[in-house]
């Protein structure tokens, strides 16, 4: 009997100490990561504020301004300067220049009579020939999109009259400080001719030393030679004649002139 009750406290000493060790094992904190005190944030990406187009205010008119600067019996020369070109407003050479025989049709862009494009130059020249002689004209621009100037009416410019007669030289004889020309005028006209008067420009040093058949009133490089008291009556289509002599250097090969009366 006494050893049964050995093993019964045996058993119970064990479970106890068993239960001890258990709830030792339960009292003891297990090993864990240890929690930061403060996260940081992630720094903000700074944005980038996009520079602001500049914006141009493009005119409602077409940036050229222009001039008639000549004409003849049969054409009209206009001198135009363009002010801008190209990006943001597009204005871009060649422009296109329209004649009209009234500023009412120039006001109303119907009727032009000629037309010329000028060149890619933003200031320059154009011609436009093939017109009525004496008669006025007025000029407008439009550009290469069609768009026309609402503002700018060029004119009147008037061509000259036709001219009642034509001159031309011949020349007669040439030596190495001079020469000897016969100048023709005649009536190209339908009406009797009741005088004349001939001009033209020497090319080099050439200077009249005498004029018969004509009475002269040069200045240098220019000559004015009117008729004579006895041959300044000329019929449709007849002729006149009046000599010249001359000094040159080099003697030319021929002379352009004009005739008027």
């Amino acid at each position: 009997m006494l050893r049964t009750l050995g093993v019964v406290l045996t058993a119970v000493t064990l479970a106890a100490v068993a239960g001890v060790t258990a709830a030792g094992a339960a009292d003891t904190p297990a090993a864990s990561t240890p929690v930061p005190l403060w996260t940081p944030s992630p720094s903000p990406t700074p944005s980038l504020t996009p520079t602001p187009t500049p914006t141009v205010a493009c005119p409602p008119a077409l940036p050229i301004s222009g001039m008639v600067t000549g004409v003849t019996a049969t054409s009209v020369t206009i001198s135009y300067s363009l002010m801008f070109s190209g990006p943001p407003c597009g204005y871009d050479l060649p422009m296109t220049v329209l004649l009209f025989t009234s500023r009412d049709d120039a006001a109303k862009w119907q009727n032009p009579v000629a037309e010329a494009v000028t060149g890619l130059e933003r200031n320059g020249q154009v011609t436009l020939d093939g017109l009525t002689p004496d008669t006025e004209y007025w000029f407008r621009f439009s550009d290469v999109e069609a768009r026309r100037d609402p503002y700018v009416i060029g004119g009147p410019a008037r061509t000259e009259p036709l001219s009642p007669c034509g001159a031309t030289a011949t020349i007669d004889a040439r030596w190495g400080s001079g020469f000897v020309a016969t100048v023709t005028v005649r009536n190209t006209g339908s009406e009797p001719l009741d005088g004349w008067l001939v001009r033209w420009r020497w090319s080099g040093d050439e200077r009249i030393q005498s004029v018969w058949g004509g009475v002269p009133d040069n200045s240098a490089a220019d000559v004015t030679v009117r008729n004579a008291p006895y041959n300044g009556t000329v019929a449709p289509g007849g002729t006149t004649t009046f000599g010249l002599l001359a000094s040159a250097s080099t003697v030319p090969a021929g002379i352009t002139m004009t005739c008027g009366s």
